[in-house]
């Protein structure tokens, strides 16, 4: 919720993960809870699937997976390009999930680390993925304080990425 704030986006950060409230997902969460990873990986080792993780990211726009629909000419289901304001809303998610595992070893490159060493096992929209690496890679090189500035002025501008 702070990084909403500070990135300008105060109501979708009094509303984010608001289903973790959810039995769905509250329940999951407090039995696989370690401290150092997320619970779902815990659930998905015993049942071979997340139903905290199912629920959640049906429910969060700020989530890639939400993004996905059919798409006829192929006939599969593909990711999608994201709305900015969602992408931004995964990049606070992102950074806060990165100081919570990692605790005194967070650094402003540990999200980008991260998201980097996922590639290849992501499927995300082309330029959704981009728009977030570029405002990660951000973050790393010239820290909280000038990324968040960017990412207020960016809403402002009402640009897409």
């Amino acid at each position: 919720m702070a990084h909403c704030f500070k990135a300008g986006i105060p109501l979708q950060g009094l509303r984010h993960d608001l289903s973790k409230y959810t039995p769905t997902e509250f329940l999951p969460g407090a039995k696989y809870y370690q401290g150092n990873r997320s619970p779902n990986e815990a659930e998905r080792e015993e049942y071979g699937y997340s139903s905290a993780w199912l629920h959640h990211k049906g429910r969060n726009k700020h989530h890639f997976e939400y993004w996905t629909d059919y798409n006829p000419k192929v006939r599969m289901v593909e990711p999608v390009k994201m709305p900015p304001r969602y992408v931004i809303e995964m990049f606070c998610d992102r950074v806060a999930a990165s100081k919570i595992y990692q605790g005194e070893k967070y650094t402003d490159s540990s999200a980008l680390t991260y998201f980097v060493n996922g590639r290849d096992k992501r499927r995300i929209n082309p330029e959704t993925s981009d728009f977030l690496e570029m405002l990660l890679t951000m973050l790393s090189e010239k820290g909280e304080e000038e990324t968040f500035k960017f990412i207020r002025d960016f809403i402002k501008s009402g640009k897409n990425y």
